[in-house]
């Protein structure tokens, strides 16, 4: 029986992917770091690269083996990620770079129904990525699973656009996205068009899924990157909604009959780098480990009592720099099986 089977956000968690922060760095600057990460910063040259401090990835380690420790102990199967040098130099004919990290599978790896995609990511730096992952990918191969990936993009320049911080950033001559752009709730697909994902790769993805899935389009939500600090769906009918991207206007058809939580009572964590890699909002990134129960960061006590006024109890664990790596327990993690079956909640 295959090893991976995902529908869903919520069903009862069996087997989950966890990063790793080993080895993470900025990758030096070009367009696809500036368009995607940083297009808020006018001059290239002023973009941060290289290493993150070490005491920053020793405790984030030890977050993470926590979180896996927690993780085992509701007997899920956990998997991690080869350790890669990011250091070492990436190269096509043309352009050469070098390597980001394996911290966040979410934003690389998309697992749905029985297949594994390899997601054809707009940032050059993370090119070679899935490579961390090819062992656990043929043990999921051999047990039945489908491995596929996505037109590897070639990520020439005229993929982007001129980044100015307030518009999409990526051009639609090729398939592109992240597979944080996406969001599964059974038969309908949530998938962000952002300067993360573009058009093509939305007609990718609903070719390569087929009739039995719907991909859902949403525009002018949020431009910047990931659409999992924008929606968090906790079961069926019942979703957290960031009020500061999303109204009754903007809102995608698909969520219209759901219950929406218009959750604004984040903590802001901080963060101890020049830039973080994303917001305050990283504070809905949480992991539902089913639809009772969930994993949040441990500063977000107005999140627990907010979700615990839904009946659904949350577990506080320590997360210390998710701004500072650009994600938090959804980012942090792919699920690659959840006990359930393909049914529509539209």
């Amino acid at each position: 029986m295959s090893k991976v089977s995902v529908f869903n956000e919520w069903d009862p968690l069996e087997e989950i992917i966890v990063g790793t922060a080993r080895g993470a760095q900025l990758p030096r600057p070009d367009i696809s770091v500036h368009a995607i990460d940083f297009p808020e910063i006018q001059n290239i040259n002023d973009i941060p690269s290289g290493p993150f401090p070490q005491r920053i990835i020793e405790e984030t380690e030890e977050d993470l083996a926590q979180f896996v420790e927690t993780l085992e102990s509701l007997s899920v199967t956990v998997r991690r990620p080869d350790v890669q040098d990011h250091s070492i130099e990436i190269a096509t004919p043309d352009w050469s770079t070098d390597g980001l990290y394996n911290y966040c599978p979410r934003d690389i790896i998309l697992a749905i129904d029985d297949t594994i995609i390899e997601a054809p990511s707009p940032l050059r730096a993370r090119y070679l990525e899935t490579a961390a992952y090819k062992e656990i990918f043929i043990d999921y191969m051999l047990s039945g699973a489908k491995w596929i990936s996505a037109p590897r993009p070639t990520l020439k320049d005229d993929s982007y656009k001129e980044p100015n911080g307030f518009d999409n950033c990526l051009n639609n001559n090729e398939p592109m996205f992240d597979a944080a752009n996406v969001l599964r709730m059974g038969r309908d697909v949530l998938y962000l068009i952002s300067n993360s994902g573009n058009e093509l790769g939305a007609r990718w993805l609903q070719n390569a899924l087929g009739d039995e899935y719907k991909v859902h389009t949403c525009h002018n939500l949020y431009h910047h990157k990931h659409i999992d600090t924008t929606f968090n769906l906790l079961r069926p009918g019942l979703a957290i909604v960031n009020p500061e991207r999303v109204n009754k206007e903007n809102l995608p058809d698909v969520l219209r009959n759901w219950d929406l939580i218009w959750f604004d009572d984040v903590v802001d964590v901080g963060f101890e780098t020049a830039y973080p890699l994303c917001s305050h909002w990283i504070a809905i990134n949480f992991l539902m480990v089913n639809p009772s129960l969930a994993i949040i960061d441990e500063r977000q006590k107005p999140l627990q009592k907010c979700l615990e006024s839904y009946g659904i109890d949350a577990i506080p664990l320590r997360l210390r720099h998710p701004r500072v790596l650009g994600g938090g327990f959804h980012c942090a993690t792919s699920d690659v099986r959840r006990r359930g079956t393909l049914e529509s909640y539209s």
